[in-house]
């Protein structure tokens, strides 16, 4: 019954066995009482009701009243309603009456419930912040830098 052999026969661990299917639409939840330390990836939605020091990245993100966030977000969607430490990426962000945020915020669309709290900057941006993350490189930056110091240093 508890043996050490997977579903084809051979012996393995127990972690051989395939990994449930996970139905759409249906959140991963932090629950109030989870505490949680190491960043979040998630292809689906995610729901924080609980406390997470790390960033998170998921195609929406919920946070919760009584949550607490010391990290980033990054996401198509992020509703806050508690307390978030750290940078938010997302086209859509919405903060609630209860959200408190310190950092800045980088979104095609911001809405601010009055009673809110942030502190930070906002930029709208044109380009999808959860891939512009991912493709942005520091080497053109430098670059650029290198060619403005040498032009610099030329004609001055």
């Amino acid at each position: 019954m508890f043996s050490k052999v997977n579903k084809s026969g051979q012996p393995g661990a127990l972690h051989d066995s395939p990994r449930p299917t996970v139905k759409a639409g249906i959140p991963s939840i932090i629950s109030a009482d989870l505490r949680i330390t190491g960043d979040l990836v998630c292809s689906g939605d995610v729901q924080i009701d609980g406390w997470v020091e790390g960033d998170i990245q998921s195609r929406n993100i919920t946070i919760g009243e009584g949550a607490t966030v010391q990290g980033g977000l990054q996401a198509e969607s992020v509703r806050i309603c508690g307390l978030v430490n750290g940078e938010v990426r997302a086209d859509m962000v919405v903060l609630e009456k209860t959200a408190r945020v310190t950092g800045d915020i980088l979104h095609k669309s911001l809405a601010i419930e009055q009673g809110a709290y942030l502190e930070g900057m906002c930029r709208r941006t044109d380009t999808h912040p959860v891939t512009a993350v991912a493709t942005t490189s520091v080497e053109p930056v430098k670059e650029v830098v290198k060619d403005v110091v040498e032009k610099k240093a030329v004609s001055g």
